[in-house]
């Protein structure tokens, strides 16, 4: 279970992340646990800090997270809070 920091909404993954886990490659529940807990990734420190002023001002929250060396990942939620997307660095 998460502890919920910030309102996350629908959770959406993209066609690629979802054939990857669909063939057993990807698992991206862990990585969506880390942005929930607002641990952003591999990100700049000015994109820590402007995900941590989101959290506050509402503003898309944006995480990037290597996988393995042919794989990562970014996580964003929407301003709005409605939608947290899971896409593919390729799909971005």
């Amino acid at each position: 279970m998460v502890r919920q920091l910030f309102p996350f909404g629908a959770l959406i993954f993209s066609s690629g992340i979802d054939q990857l886990m669909r063939e057993g490659r990807l698992d991206p529940l862990p990585f969506f646990q880390r942005h929930a807990r607002c641990d952003w990734g591999d990100v700049s420190d000015d994109q820590w800090q402007a995900n941590n002023a989101a959290m506050q001002s509402r503003d898309r929250i944006e995480s990037f997270y290597v996988v393995h060396r042919e794989l990562s990942l970014y996580i964003f939620t929407e301003a709005d809070r409605s939608e947290t997307h899971v896409v593919l660095a390729s799909e971005r």
